[in-house]
């Protein structure tokens, strides 16, 4: 993704290293965000009534103290990583194959490679950790939490309901993934394009540069994409899924009936907080780490 790599030919351990980096970073800042809008997704309520944001950080906070914003973060953090990494990695391979006989990729090449990197991404890493994270920060909602722990939780997860048990949602993960990466990079390479006019010839774009490209694809990639599949995922990974819910479809089907069309936008807010800071902060630390990564490798 750098201006660097369009000189070279594109090292693939520095792109997973680089984007491994990233991806922790990320997760780590934005969590309590993210941590929000997966309770507001469950439906928490007060006295009979659907909680704010500003109501779900009050009561976490007095329930949990400040640390219970981070329940389940360590997951997240090890499947941010290793999400990030395979998405730079294998958009890169993507890219490589798409361009054309100039060496140059097109706009709807540029979204192709997303949608691919999104995908597997969805398959190898996200499904996994956001289904742990789901489950634990559910679980830190109840009077009497099981989980000891992320060890505790995935032996637990997988004793009762099987490997599959870290895999439900798989479907809505893939569709929310493929769309958000395909947005979201083709989205920043052209907003980049556009901004280095603006930077001298052979020098490094500044990092606040950096930043708010990436904060202003990561608003782009929020208006574009879907929340329905969102809650729905949301839902199909929590704890009583499996007594809950068929299937995906069945899944929505409830959701709408039971509760309303608009309970499939729950979340958004946070939602969109977390991923203006998610894209200015992974695109910024991946764009500064790849060089150095792959200078020395």
């Amino acid at each position: 993704m750098s201006s660097a790599k369009g000189k070279e030919k594109e090292k693939p351990i520095a792109s997973l290293l680089a984007g491994a980096i990233a991806g922790g970073t990320e997760a780590f800042v934005t969590f309590p965000l993210e941590s929000l809008k997966t309770q507001l997704q469950f439906g928490a309520l007060e006295g009979g009534k659907q909680l704010t944001p500003y109501q779900a950080l009050k009561g976490t906070i007095q329930q949990r103290g400040f640390v219970g914003l981070y329940a389940g973060v360590t997951p997240v953090i090890i499947g941010n990583a290793v999400k990030a990494g395979v998405r730079f990695t294998t958009y890169d391979q993507f890219k490589a194959l798409l361009k054309d006989d100039e060496g140059k990729l097109t706009a709807p090449r540029s979204m192709l490679a997303g949608l691919g990197a999104g995908m597997s991404e969805a398959v190898i890493a996200v499904t996994p950790s956001e289904t742990i994270k789901t489950k634990m920060i559910e679980d830190s909602k109840l009077a009497q939490p099981r989980f000891k722990g992320t060890s505790h939780a995935v032996s637990t997860i997988i004793k009762e309901e099987g490997w599959l048990g870290v895999y439900r949602g798989v479907g809505p993960v893939m569709l929310r993934q493929g769309a958000n990466s395909a947005v979201r990079f083709s989205s920043y390479s052209t907003l980049k394009q556009l901004a280095q006019g603006s930077v001298v010839p052979g020098t490094q774009m500044p990092g606040w540069m950096t930043f708010g490209i990436g904060a202003t694809a990561g608003v782009i990639t929020v208006c574009e994409s879907s929340d329905r599949t969102f809650v729905i995922k949301t839902r199909m990974q929590s704890l009583r899924a499996k007594t809950e819910y068929k299937n995906s479809l069945h899944c929505a089907y409830r959701v709408v009936t039971e509760e309303g069309f608009f309970k499939l936008w729950k979340g958004t807010v946070p939602r969109l907080g977390r991923l203006i800071m998610s894209g200015g902060i992974i695109f910024t630390v991946y764009e500064k780490s790849y060089p150095v990564l792959a200078s020395v490798l």
